[in-house]
């Protein structure tokens, strides 16, 4: 079998913000968590190239309350290239970033709090000794542990999260609205793509729908 059983994992901060693309400049967030985001959480406790998360339901434990505040940030990207020859030559980029730097508003989650139920299934970049019953223990452990390779956060990495196993308890609210076209995850290939899905919370729970991938991409 290539498929792992059902995780269910608690994942709460105090901020929280998962950038709504259609917004260029400033961030604003979803409402709740999007499967992207609670896939990277996933993957900061255990990634392997023989696994990948799929995301399965969301349930809001706590009411939706958003915040405003203001960040610094800076305007450009270095790219990858530049920094690349950079390091090989041992020039300096002579880049500066408080000449960079703007203030952008940002419009965040405040004392969010979900429960999220997951599975993996094996990639053909599996091993030869892997299989689904070693890596289903790993996580286990990771997560009982709290172990995991960076820490967890909530679509910032300055927002981190806090994980554990979800017993059932606090129960999902049951509140139920349309929360609008949402980030499932991005293709990534020869073009990179994004995948978005109807949301609808029903109380308190949202069904992600199974991840398809447009022809010529994956998450991989």
């Amino acid at each position: 079998m290539d498929r792992s059983k059902v995780f269910e994992i608690r994942i709460r901060g105090d901020l929280a913000c998962f950038t709504r693309p259609e917004f260029s400049v400033e961030r604003v967030s979803y409402d709740v968590i999007t499967p992207s985001a609670a896939r990277a959480v996933l993957e900061a406790i255990l990634w392997k190239p023989a696994i990948r998360w799929e995301v399965t339901r969301i349930w809001l434990l706590k009411p939706i309350r958003f915040t405003q505040f203001r960040r610094n940030e800076v305007n450009s990207r270095a790219a990858t290239r530049t920094v690349a020859a950079a390091m090989q030559s041992g020039d300096s980029l002579g880049y500066f970033a408080d000449e960079d730097r703007a203030q952008r508003n940002t419009i965040a989650l405040r004392d969010v709090d979900y429960a999220v139920e997951a599975h993996f299934i094996l990639t053909a970049r599996k091993g030869p000794g892997d299989n689904v019953a070693k890596f289903e223990d790993m996580f286990a452990r990771r997560l009982t542990n709290g172990q995991h390779h960076y820490q967890p956060y909530l679509g910032c990495r300055e927002f981190p999260a806090s994980v554990e196993p979800y017993t059932g308890s606090p129960l999902p609210l049951t509140e139920s609205r349309p929360l609008g076209m949402m980030l499932h995850d991005v293709a990534y290939g020869s073009t990179n793509s994004a995948v978005f899905f109807p949301a609808i919370l029903r109380q308190g729970e949202i069904v992600v729908p199974p991840w398809q991938a447009p022809a010529g991409g994956g998450t991989e």
